[in-house]
């Protein structure tokens, strides 16, 4: 079957859809195997091509669609503003083993929106019209969008949903914040539920689903088709199977600190460069204990503490002997975000994320 008719199969099944949110240097090959092995999402979206009129693929992208070792569909997603270049990077990416193809209407990284792509494009609708007509036209696939509320304000939402209804597509994500928010503030949960409620196709809902019980909550609160999941999944990569089973009224199992000490060293092994610095894969890990430390212990000072004493290790021995002596133990670690340190980590921008 190929990847196009699993993902149709996928969308019609009575089950919500559970979909790996796209996080620029974060969701490559490497990522997806260590998730997979965890349970991992019914559907992968790429990092983002980034499209312009010379745009030539890029092949560590490629190769997340062409060794694929999930079984599970792949949907390419690309960035730009220029609807003749999309529409033509469409075609050639519809020539690999693609579910669809996505176009990214939400990154939030100022170098992207400033040049008009990613959210930034919700400063123009006519534009988005323009890109989504040429792309409508181009794939023959399933056609996908991600979204945010707008750019500056929640109002502009309003004007973009009768633009997407136009362009018949196959699946909207919406991040219920702006771009202007970043990952910071509320998210607007109800006005994806007007939306999924509206709209002709199916939606998909994202933003701060960090736990089974909040997917669940999210599901019966919006009515959508299902969830996209970023952050919450380098944190926890078995939250896809424990939603999964908390949706089936089953138990939900969390991993054991030395379960999660091998996710470490996993993800250890997966983003360590050929000759590497040291020092420099230390810092690089750093960035996803910032999201892994916020479940780390029962309280909130427990995870500080944890963060603590992980951001002052130089080498690999130091990190590794602090990850050992709090998590080499057989007790369940449930990797629940506490709520104090989630604020402190939304102050920085501690991982390349664009979802």
């Amino acid at each position: 079957m190929t990847p196009y008719r699993q993902f149709l199969e996928r969308l019609r099944s009575p089950e919500p859809l559970l979909a790996l949110a796209p996080m620029q240097d974060v969701t490559d090959l490497p990522f997806w195997t260590l998730l997979h092995a965890r349970g991992g999402p019914d559907v992968y979206w790429t990092e983002y091509f980034r499209v312009t009129a010379t745009w030539r693929p890029e092949k560590w992208i490629l190769r997340s669609l062409v060794e694929n070792p999930t079984g599970r569909p792949a949907i390419a997603q690309l960035i730009g503003n220029d609807p003749e270049a999309l529409a033509r990077a469409a075609r050639v990416l519809q020539e690999y083993p693609v579910a669809a193809i996505d176009l990214n209407l939400g990154c939030p990284a100022p170098v992207v929106y400033r040049k008009c792509a990613g959210g930034g494009l919700l400063r123009d609708p006519a534009r988005i019209d323009a890109v989504l007509g040429a792309l409508r036209d181009a794939v023959s696939v399933a056609f996908t969008v991600k979204t945010r509320l707008g750019f500056a304000d929640t109002a502009e939402f309003e004007s973009l949903l009768p633009i997407f209804a136009r362009h018949s597509l196959d699946l909207l994500t919406i991040h219920g914040r702006t771009v202007a928010q970043m990952y910071r503030g509320d998210v607007h949960y109800d006005l994806i539920a007007g939306a999924a409620a509206r709209l002709p196709f199916p939606v998909l809902a994202n933003g701060n689903v960090g736990t089974p019980e909040r997917a669940t909550e999210v599901l019966d609160r919006t009515g959508v088709r299902g969830l996209m999941i970023g952050r919450g999944c380098i944190r926890n990569p078995w939250l896809f199977d424990q939603i999964r089973a908390h949706r089936r009224g089953g138990t939900v199992v969390p991993p054991t600190g030395r379960e999660v000490l091998g996710y470490i060293d996993d993800l250890w092994r997966v983003t360590e460069p050929p000759e590497s610095r040291e020092r420099l894969q230390v810092e690089q890990m750093k960035r996803y204990l910032n999201f892994i430390g916020q479940g780390v212990g029962s309280t909130p000072a427990e995870a500080e503490a944890f963060l603590h004493r992980v951001r002052r290790t130089t080498t690999r021995d130091e990190f590794f002997g602090v990850c050992r002596d709090v998590l080499d133990h057989r007790d369940p670690m449930p990797l629940r975000p506490h709520p104090a340190v989630a604020a402190a980590k939304n102050e920085m921008e501690c991982i390349p994320v664009c979802s």
